[in-house]
């Protein structure tokens, strides 16, 4: 459909996951599109696959815990296509911690990436959209968890908590500046992280999907390729005016009791 044609889209921990199903969905909608990560291999190995496809895309090496490096990875984007018309936050980390047994030290990482790393990302990206006088989209990617979840994600739900209450305070701050932000409150996904984290925190053996499966509404967890759609809906002008909306994507209701 060419929604997103022309348009320069940065995904922020889009080597894997969720990040890299976005990445794809925006090439596919005719995005030029940058990819941050840690890691070189995956994100090289995503890059080519996108230009063997015929996108254009390239790879910009950051680690996100770094708030320096979240900001230079937009600015290295803008030096490279002249602009960001698009943002997407979807790094995350998921380690494990309750309120009685999180250290300072961890609770410090969880804000690094699921908040502070977003912040800054967006303000080097809406700096560049505002100075441009262009309308811009971002996309938060955060967690159905961020509404109370589990005790064992205390960090991990006060970060995305956290950058709940800054998506809204930053599209109402840039509606007149024409940049809509919005936010994706996504439930369990099946993802090459969540496999990692299932099995180190949880002794998962390799049927945990289809087990969890089982136990959901619609038997089967979230899936990348169909959070990466409705990204890629949210980020075009298809999207209309949908500015300061967190949308719960997940299969359990919220207030729901049976």
């Amino acid at each position: 459909m060419g929604l997103l044609d022309d348009k320069v889209v940065l995904v922020n921990g889009g080597s894997q996951g969720v990040g890299a199903a976005i990445a794809r969905a925006a090439v596919r909608e005719g995005a030029v599109v940058a990819v941050t990560g840690r890691r070189p291999g995956p994100g090289e190995a995503l890059v080519a696959e996108l230009a063997a496809g015929g996108g254009k895309a390239m790879f910009v090496r950051a680690d996100l815990a770094d708030a320096e490096q979240a900001k230079a990875s937009v600015a290295e984007v803008v030096d490279a296509y002249g602009r960001i018309d698009c943002l997407v936050n979807s790094a995350g980390l998921t380690s494990r911690g309750t309120l009685l047994d999180t250290s300072p030290e961890l609770f410090d990482q969880h804000i690094a990436i699921n908040l502070k790393a977003p912040f800054f990302a967006m303000q080097a990206a809406v700096s560049d959209m505002v100075g441009r006088g262009a309308p811009g989209t971002v996309v938060n990617i955060i967690t159905s968890s961020a509404h109370g979840g589990q005790p064992f994600l205390a960090p991990y739900v006060a970060a995305k908590a956290g950058l709940i209450g800054l998506t809204r305070n930053a599209a109402h701050a840039h509606r007149w500046d024409r940049v809509r932000i919005n936010g994706l409150n996504i439930g369990w996904t099946a993802t090459e992280g969540e496999d990692a984290t299932q099995r180190a925190f949880h002794g998962a053996g390799d049927d945990w999907r289809d087990q969890a499966a089982e136990k959901l509404p619609m038997g089967k967890l979230g899936q990348p390729d169909e959070i990466a759609e409705f990204v890629v809906f949210l980020l075009s002008e298809r999207s209309g005016v949908v500015t300061g909306s967190v949308i719960d994507w997940d299969q359990n209701v919220l207030g729901g009791l049976d």
